[in-house]
């Protein structure tokens, strides 16, 4: 038991001296009933990072970026791509195409080691916040974008905003639900399989699978008594089923809760609805300016929920709401023009509407 909460220690300390105060970010997967697939997650961070709706078109050229400012791999994008970008940049850090593919990157703070990228392989090579849009504009399922990913090197380059090497992995859902966990540990490209289709940060993907068996006593079902010598001990209330259930921010309390939140939600029937139970459970993770702080260049920071996407995968609708305003806007995929040569933006600004229904009690 020392040993354990020595390491779980060890792991907090890292992941707070990566960034001041950790990335928070969570994902889950929900199956509704007409055979939709919505991956849904929260993005949260330190600072800011100006995201926006980007409408990425078909034949859209780009060129990774190597280190040291060199050109890397280029390719031409085959499908459409919608999702959310960073600093202005012409990438997405969180999507969805047009065949129904997600790719969403996540931090991975004290964990990420990039591949080795020799002077002679520079041409096939690309930067971390890259490699979303790369699997995205020429994959058209979990299987290719696997392959894929393994076509081309992701290096340690300097994100110019953050100052750093963005430490990532990255969660590939499809539209069939086949879910792939990508991460780079090691200078090692490394593949997982995710058959519950949840996500969150450090450690690595398989530790917290293994974690998974502190929980197995979790259940939606309430414990309504229990014997003791003879002594009949009752239930106080709801919720005893889940009793137990780490209620904190760090990563591997956050998947074991998106794991016993998605698999005990009662199945709905249709897309939408989908979409809409999706928002609900990630409003367990909504992260609070001021609830989750660190210190970063001598400065007190605080992780706050960004915002929060829900990307239907059958429909192709990528939903979206924001800190500044929880109202849930849509981009329609199908009612995009990715026949256009230039990036559409589609700004995620916008403060909260109060309604005022004071006399429609009158």
């Amino acid at each position: 038991m020392r040993s354990i909460l020595t390491w779980l220690a060890v792991l907090g300390l890292i992941s707070l001296v990566a960034l001041g105060a950790a990335s928070a970010c969570t994902g889950i997967t929900l199956k509704p009933k007409d055979g939709s697939i919505v991956f849904a997650r929260t993005l949260e961070f330190a600072m800011d990072l100006q995201s926006n709706i980007v409408i990425v078109p078909r034949g859209k050229e780009f060129v990774g970026t190597a280190s040291g400012k060199k050109q890397g791999v280029r390719w031409k994008n085959r499908y459409g791509v919608v999702g959310a970008n960073a600093f202005g940049m012409n990438v997405t850090i969180d999507g969805i195409n047009e065949k129904g593919l997600h790719v969403g990157l996540f931090y991975f703070p004290g964990f990420a080691k990039y591949q080795e990228v020799p002077e002679s392989e520079v041409s096939r090579s690309l930067a971390p916040w890259e490699l979303g849009v790369y699997l995205l504009g020429t994959s058209a399922n979990a299987e290719e974008a696997v392959a894929q990913a393994k076509k081309v090197l992701v290096g340690a380059v300097v994100q110019k905003n953050m100052g750093i090497v963005p430490p990532a992995h990255y969660i590939v859902t499809d539209a069939l639900g086949k879910s792939m966990v990508l991460e780079y540990v090691e200078g090692q490209l490394k593949i997982h399989a995710n058959p519950l289709g949840v996500m969150s940060n450090s450690p690595e993907f398989d530790w917290h699978m293994t974690n998974l068996s502190n929980y197995v006593t979790l259940t939606a079902k309430n414990i309504e008594r229990s014997d003791l010598a003879g002594k009949e001990i009752k239930s106080l209330g709801q919720g005893s089923g889940m009793l137990g259930l780490p209620g904190d921010f760090t990563p591997p309390s956050r998947f074991v809760r998106a794991v016993a939140f998605s698999k005990t939600a009662v199945a709905v029937d249709t897309a939408r609805e989908g979409v809409l139970q999706a928002f609900h459970i990630l409003n367990q993770f909504d992260i609070p300016k001021g609830a989750a702080c660190g210190t970063e260049h001598g400065k007190e920071v605080a992780d706050y929920t960004l915002w929060t996407i829900a990307a239907d995968l059958k429909n192709l609708r990528y939903h979206f709401r924001t800190y500044e305003n929880s109202r849930i806007r849509m981009v329609d995929l199908k009612q995009c023009d990715f026949s256009q040569t230039e990036i559409g933006i589609v700004s995620m600004k916008g403060e909260e509407q109060i309604e005022d229904v004071s006399k429609q009690g009158k």
